[in-house]
């Protein structure tokens, strides 16, 4: 395993966390083992994992809960998105997935395998299991659109979803506090309905589906 070997140690490790994440090791959402584990495994100590840590977290990718541990809330931190993303207001943000989202809906009921499909059952199911937590249920709501994408088979798609994620998860994780209430039955078919159409290769009824809920958070966010 590649290990740390030039100063910024922080900043070398930070890089290391984040191409480990890139290259799937930790799925979205998943916690990251601690200190004591990674530290041996980049070669430095844990002050510095803490800091590479901080780094990440300030870059969208991971988030500490306390008493919980680190978590992976972005699977990657593309530079020329953050600045852009930072600016922008979340109603903008919502549009914007509703183009690519509504768009991959429908490519994914056209192009969608077996193995996609499994991924989407997995997804939903687990969705349905964290709604006691926000944040955690934020996560597995991300994680679920995001195997929507994934089955477009489009490459563009999923790497302008993941540019939205850091952004996106904080405003809904702030909303959802505001609101005091998520995780309802609604909202849960929604998605049913969304991976039944795109399990039947209804390809219109898909797109649609995607963007009536979009549409439905926007006003919900403004």
């Amino acid at each position: 395993m590649e290990q740390v070997r030039r100063a910024p140690l922080a900043d070398q490790a930070a890089d290391l966390l984040l191409a480990r994440i890139r290259a799937g090791e930790w799925p979205l959402g998943a916690r990251l083992p601690g200190e004591t584990t990674l530290g041996p495994q980049l070669g430095v100590g844990r002050s510095t994992v803490r800091e590479a840590i901080r780094q990440l977290a300030g870059r969208g990718v991971l988030t500490s809960r306390q008493g919980s541990g680190v978590y992976v809330t972005a699977l990657d931190a593309p530079e020329d998105w953050d600045v852009v993303l930072r600016r922008a207001d979340i109603v903008s943000v919502i549009e914007a997935r509703i183009a690519i989202e509504s768009e991959a809906a429908g490519l994914a009921a056209e192009r969608r395998t077996p193995a996609d499909l499994r991924a989407l059952r997995r997804a939903l199911e687990d969705r349905a299991a964290r709604r006691s937590q926000i944040e955690d249920h934020v996560d597995a709501d991300m994680a679920f659109h995001r195997a929507v994408v994934t089955a477009s088979h489009n490459s563009i798609l999923v790497e302008l979803f993941d540019g939205f994620v850091p952004r996106l998860r904080q405003a809904m994780v702030e909303m959802l506090r505001i609101r005091g209430e998520f995780g309802g039955d609604d909202d849960h078919d929604v998605h049913t309905d969304v991976l039944a159409a795109i399990s039947t290769h209804d390809v219109a009824l898909a797109a649609r589906l995607s963007r009536a809920h979009l549409d439905s958070l926007k006003e919900n966010l403004r």
